[in-house]
C-alpha cells in the first residue's frame, strides 16, 4: 500500500525528524496535544507508506505508561458517567463525546501497538496494516471531534473514563494477549453495537451522526479482520489452537461481559467466528467501551 484514501484529504506539512515508525508512534502515543497526535498519525503514514522509514533503528524504544493527554476532559468512573442517548440534547453530545474519547483512545493503542512491538519479528504486511487502523482512528477522532463543534459542544466539554487504557497495560508483555483484547474483543463489540446506534440517530433526524458512524463501522471491520489475521498467524507459528488460546486470554484479561446481542453477520466477515465468542457469553464485570 503506497498510500490511503483518507490521506488524499489530510493536512500536510514538511517533513517531521523521526526517521523509523517506532519513532512516531513514540511521539504520537506521548503527545497530548490531540491536534499534534491526528496530524503525527497522518505524517507517519504518509512516510511510512512512501517507504521514507524504517521499521526501528534499534534502539529501544520505551512507549510511555500512559498516553499524552490535554488536562480535560477530566477522568471519572465509569459509573459518573453523563447520561448517554440516541435521541437529542445533551443526552446526544454525551454519547458523541464518549465516542470521540474512544477513538481517541484507538488512535493511542494502535500506535502503542506499533511502537512497543517493532522490534518482535513480524511480516511488513502487519505493520501496512497497522498503520492504517491508526490512520483510519486519527480520522475517527477528527470526524467526532469537528462534528462536536459544529453542535456547539467540543472535546473535553465532558468528563471521560479511563477504562480503556487499562487494557493497554494489562496486555503489554505480549502481541498476542494485545490483539485477543483490542481488536477481538473491543473493536468486535463495536460491530455489534454501532448499526441500532446508526438507525435510531436517523430515524431521529440525526444524518450527519449517523453518517460518521457508518464510516466507523466500515473502517472498523477491517480493524476486526485485521486482528483476526494477525492473531491466527501468532497462533499458527507457537502451534497454539486459536480459539482455545483466545478463550484463556480473554479470561485472564478482559475485565467485562461478552454478552449478546452479536452482530454474527459482520463478525463473520471479518473472519471472527463463533466458536471464537459464544464460549464466553456471561462471563461479567465492569464492562469497557467497545472501540
Amino acid at each position: 500500500m503506497l498510500s490511503h484514501p483518507y490521506l488524499k484529504t489530510a493536512p500536510m506539512r514538511d517533513a517531521q525528524n523521526y526517521s523509523s515508525l517506532a519513532d512516531y508512534a513514540k511521539a504520537i502515543t506521548s503527545t497530548p496535544d490531540l491536534g499534534e497526535k491526528v496530524q503525527l498519525s497522518y505524517d507517519a503514514a504518509r512516510a511510512w507508506y512512501g517507504r521514507k522509514l524504517s521499521l526501528t533503528d534499534h534502539h529501544a524504544h520505551s512507549m510511555p505508561d500512559r498516553p499524552g493527554r490535554p488536562d480535560k476532559p477530566e477522568l471519572l468512573p465509569p459509573n459518573r458517567m453523563p447520561k448517554r442517548s440516541k435521541g437529542k440534547g445533551q443526552g446526544k453530545l454525551a454519547l458523541l463525546h464518549s465516542l470521540a474519547h474512544i477513538e481517541l483512545n484507538a488512535i493511542d493503542l494502535t500506535w502503542d501497538l506499533i511502537g512497543r512491538y517493532a522490534n518482535q519479528t513480524m511480516p511488513r504486511s502487519f505493520f501496512d496494516q497497522f498503520v492504517q487502523v491508526g490512520l483510519e482512528e486519527a480520522c475517527h477522532f477528527n470526524l467526532l471531534s469537528d462534528h462536536l463543534q459544529k453542535l456547539g459542544s467540543h472535546y473535553g466539554a465532558l468528563p471521560a473514563h479511563d477504562g480503556l487504557w487499562q487494557a493497554a497495560q494489562d496486555t503489554s508483555y505480549d502481541l498476542l494477549a494485545r490483539l485477543a483484547l483490542i481488536p477481538l474483543v473491543l473493536e468486535a463489540r463495536g460491530l455489534d453495537v454501532t448499526p441500532s446506534t446508526v438507525i435510531r440517530m436517523r430515524e431521529n433526524g440525526d444524518s450527519d451522526s449517523a453518517d460518521i458512524l457508518q464510516i466507523i463501522y466500515r473502517d472498523e471491520k477491517r480493524h476486526v479482520a485485521f486482528g483476526v489475521k494477525w492473531f491466527r498467524y501468532m497462533c499458527d507459528r507457537r502451534n497454539l489452537p486459536p480459539e482455545s488460546t483466545f478463550h484463556k486470554l480473554v479470561r485472564n484479561h478482559f475485565r467485562g461481559s461478552l454478552k449478546p446481542p452479536f452482530n454474527d453477520l459482520a463478525r463473520a466477515e471479518a473472519g471472527l467466528t463463533p466458536g471464537f465468542y459464544k464460549p464466553l457469553t456471561g462471563i461479567s464485570s465492569t464492562r469497557p467501551d467497545p472501540i
